[in-house]
């Protein structure tokens, strides 16, 4: 008979070929987390992923917006240690949904979830998530706060009335009812993804409904409870401009195929500077009437509508480069050259403009559609070389 030292031995080294040859094979199922300065909750959710997980073959994938903080350097240490740790470090580019999109094309693993990497979302579901899409029946299975069983954790009053506002607004677009279609915490099949890929917009915060509702089928929907936890360090992302990139994704949805949503965005900043040009131009107007008398009043108006006009244009770059391109938003030193730049941009739009409508004008004599298709052709020529010059995509 073979000594028990010699049975231990065995053993050991029996278990270690299998986790040797385990750490081979692919993994199952990937959990892709987008992050921006989560470096202290990263380490966090791999342990909680180690727990939860066990003998399930896993990666976790994360996606780091070059987060100040040093988020990708922590992820990294730990990928050193474990080999289920991948980082996608992306430089030079933000966004929530598109860092969910090159996570997920990142990874072979034919089962794909998306969860916060702020400890918020309830690991712990992530089995009978999958279980669900072992069994075939179903393409996508949603982490619900709405169902029985979920909750809301800590929620105010006024974020729960919007949150179920937004939902109402989502399920207009999505082919299948879905309780919770705002929901950050989801897993569907591969399949499934590369279904609704080419018609993602990768606009805002909300991939699920993106993803729902660019699907050519409707998918097939199961929802698994869970109740949202409270941050554990680090800042919600949650901002004023959530609410505004909701509102791209949910137009882009809807007039996307026949225009491009960053151009409306554009324009409607640009008719917001059409109202500061007249507010600024009636203000300097008056306050230099007031002090010097109505004597040179044409020149007096010259120097308003200068004001006015940098002033106005200067509202428009900073509006769009907050909300229209804030995923190639512009900091530092390259604030001021993109505002230099998009002001002589629409310094040429200004004669495009004029130079239009007077053409029309004088060839058909109609005012309002003259004036018209000079603001069109200004605003089609603005959009068109800021995008080229000022937030050009570097490579």
């Amino acid at each position: 008979m073979q000594p028990f030292a010699d049975r231990l031995t065995n053993a050991a080294e029996a278990r270690a070929d299998r986790e040797k040859t385990a750490s081979r094979l692919p993994a199952e199922l990937a959990i892709v987390v987008p992050t921006f300065n989560e470096s202290r909750n990263v380490p966090l959710l791999v342990e909680a992923l180690r727990t939860a997980l066990g003998d399930i073959r896993w990666e976790v994938v994360f996606v780091d917006d070059n987060s100040p903080d040093g988020t990708a350097h922590r992820a990294r240490a730990l990928a050193l240690e474990d080999y289920r740790v991948r980082v996608v470090h992306r430089f030079d580019r933000r966004g929530l949904a598109s860092a969910c999109v090159e996570g997920i094309l990142a990874t072979s693993a034919p089962y794909v979830a998306v969860m916060d990497g702020d400890m918020q979302h309830d690991e712990t579901i992530l089995r009978d998530m999958l279980a669900r899409l072992r069994s075939g029946d179903v393409d996508l299975v949603v982490g619900s706060r709405y169902v029985e069983g979920g909750g809301m954790g800590d929620w105010t009053r006024q974020r729960i009335a919007m949150s179920r506002f937004a939902t109402t607004l989502a399920n207009t677009l999505t082919k299948t009812a879905i309780g919770d279609p705002m929901s950050g915490f989801f897993m569907l099949t591969r399949e499934a993804f590369m279904g609704s890929l080419p018609g993602l917009s990768s606009v805002g915060f909300k991939i699920l409904l993106d993803i729902a509702a660019s699907s050519p089928t409707p998918l097939r929907v199961a929802e698994v409870p869970f109740t949202f936890r409270t941050r554990q360090h680090g800042e919600s992302k949650l901002d004023g401009l959530v609410l505004w990139e909701y509102l791209q994704l949910l137009l882009d949805k809807m007039i996307g195929h026949v225009v491009p949503i960053r151009f409306v965005s554009f324009a409607l900043v640009g008719g917001s500077g059409v109202v500061v040009h007249f507010l600024v131009l009636t203000s300097v107007l008056q306050t230099l009437l007031a002090l010097f008398g109505a004597a040179d009043e044409d020149r007096w108006f010259a120097i308003a509508q200068g004001v006015a006009t940098l002033v106005a244009t200067s509202s428009n770059f900073f509006l769009n480069n907050i909300l229209t391109y804030s995923d190639q938003r512009l900091k530092g030193p390259r604030l001021w050259w993109g505002w230099l730049t998009f002001n002589i941009v629409c310094g040429f739009g200004l004669f495009a403009n004029v130079g239009v409508a007077r053409w029309l004008y004088q060839h058909h004599n109609y005012l309002v559609l003259s004036a018209l298709a000079g603001i069109a052709v200004t605003t089609v020529w603005n959009y068109s070389m800021s995008s080229l010059f000022t937030w050009r995509k570097r490579r």
